[in-house]
């Protein structure tokens, strides 16, 4: 029998979105969460036991500059 993990309000709201749109990074949760925290959601959720994994995502800046951020999938 699996054991039920408890989550809080914002614990459910980052795990819904990574659920629903296959992963998360930073900009996504501030513009389509108000999370302006997520490494420390993500924290949260791999201490609650949910396998959170992550990889670097290349991305351009407003100037055009490549920049890495993190991305996080279930998994």
């Amino acid at each position: 029998m699996a054991e039920e993990i408890k989550l809080s309000k914002r614990e459910t709201r980052v795990f819904d979105y990574i659920t629903q749109f296959g992963s998360i990074t930073s900009m996504q949760a501030f513009v389509d969460l108000g999370e302006t925290q997520l490494p420390g959601a993500i924290f949260e959720l791999r201490g609650k036991g949910v396998h959170i994994s992550s990889k670097d995502l290349k991305v351009k800046n407003r100037f055009g500059e490549p920049r890495i951020v993190n991305q996080y999938f279930l998994g």
